[in-house]
């Protein structure tokens, strides 16, 4: 009897030891950096989001970007949040905000003072409000200046699949 509850505490506590690590660090780019992330041709479909900790409207729409990239990983479909929250409030907000939602997307930090410059290289129609996203393969892209839904993220990346 005492052996069975010292292997049934011994598998729960493994158990819970077997929760996703905490993230430390966010790589940071300058848009040079991110641009080859944003014109791969290796047979993936890529969804970018340009998005911010502050920014409610991106907040909101994370969990459909979560789940895009869980549900469709198999499908090759690969999601990179591309974060525009301020360098000097990436220890204090943007890593204790990625552990606390508990991101699975690779999230990125944009770092790169030439907003003018990159805006319009990254979308010529963009204004540079968030949320933004990019939707693109090898054939097509397709830029985004909208927030989404679940379902109209997936209706949206259908057609590159």
């Amino acid at each position: 009897m005492i052996k069975k509850c010292l292997v049934t505490l011994l598998l729960i506590s493994l158990l819970c030891s077997c929760k996703n690590e905490e993230i430390t660090s966010v790589q940071s780019y300058t848009y040079n950096e991110l641009k080859p992330l944003l014109e791969k041709n290796d047979g993936k479909t890529y969804v970018i989001n340009f998005w911010a900790t502050w920014c409610a409207p991106c907040v909101k729409e994370l969990p459909a970007f979560e789940k895009i990239n869980k549900e469709y990983v198999a499908k090759n479909v690969t999601v990179i949040l591309v974060s525009l929250d301020f360098p000097k409030q990436v220890a204090k907000r943007l890593i204790p905000f990625i552990n606390k939602k508990k991101l699975q997307s690779k999230v990125v930090l944009l770092n790169d003072i030439n907003e003018n410059f990159w805006i319009k290289a990254i979308d010529s129609s963009w204004s540079g409000a968030i949320p933004a996203t990019i939707i693109y393969n090898g054939k097509d892209r397709k830029f985004y200046e909208q927030s989404f839904d679940y379902d109209q993220l997936e209706t949206e990346l259908q057609p590159f699949l």
